[in-house]
């Protein structure tokens, strides 16, 4: 059923994504520096790659929409807090730690901005869905142009994450990940590989 949505909250919502996806360029930037695996590397290479295609979705929503990139709101500038803070902690990871130590820090601060970044764009999704107008066919373009990239840095990265953190405790890993392997890309589907992980070592 579509309905009449709320314009102020729906607007914060894009000035927490826009700001979700610039904070994460500057985290993939800081991640690769800690990257090890090359398979790795070569992922977040791409996702980087990505980040910045949908930096420049978003931008063109904010023109159609006939909003300003750069207004600020408090949830925004949370959001532009919490990436700061994980660029941050890669950096000190980096600094302080072992490279082996500093891989899993930029893999989990990855985790945690992806999250973010797929919640943004689930959250788009349904006002695409669930809306009417002009406003909705604009979103509903951008999330398709978005979502199945959005699926992988979460899925993906996860998965990445768990393994290497498998592999520093000492158990046999599976490199690259079943999430990888599998091409993941829905929650069902990185249940089901991390299920088959142990068929695959």
């Amino acid at each position: 059923m579509q309905r009449k949505f709320n314009d102020s909250q729906v607007h914060e919502l894009l000035f927490q994504a826009l700001e979700t996806e610039r904070g994460g360029i500057k985290i993939y930037k800081t991640a690769l520096k800690a990257a090890l695996n090359d398979d790795l590397r070569k992922e977040w290479s791409g996702y980087l790659d990505e980040t910045k295609t949908h930096e420049k979705v978003l931008t063109s929503v904010f023109a159609e929409l006939g909003l300003d990139t750069e207004a600020k709101t408090p949830g925004r500038a949370v959001v532009a807090h919490v990436g700061e803070s994980l660029v941050t902690a890669i950096e000190m990871a980096l600094r302080d730690g072992t490279p082996e130590a500093a891989q899993l820090v930029a893999g989990e601060c990855v985790v945690l901005a992806e999250t973010k970044d797929h919640l943004n764009w689930e959250l788009i999704g349904h006002v695409a869905k669930h809306a009417s107008g002009n406003v909705a066919g604009i979103l509903r373009k951008a999330f398709e142009a978005v979502e199945t990239d959005e699926d992988h840095h979460l899925y993906h990265t996860t998965g990445w994450t768990r393994e290497l953190w498998i592999d520093s405790l000492g158990f046999p890993a599976v490199l690259p990940p079943p999430e990888e392997v599998k091409k993941v890309e829905t929650a069902i589907g990185a249940s089901r590989a991390e299920q088959a992980r142990d068929s695959m070592l």
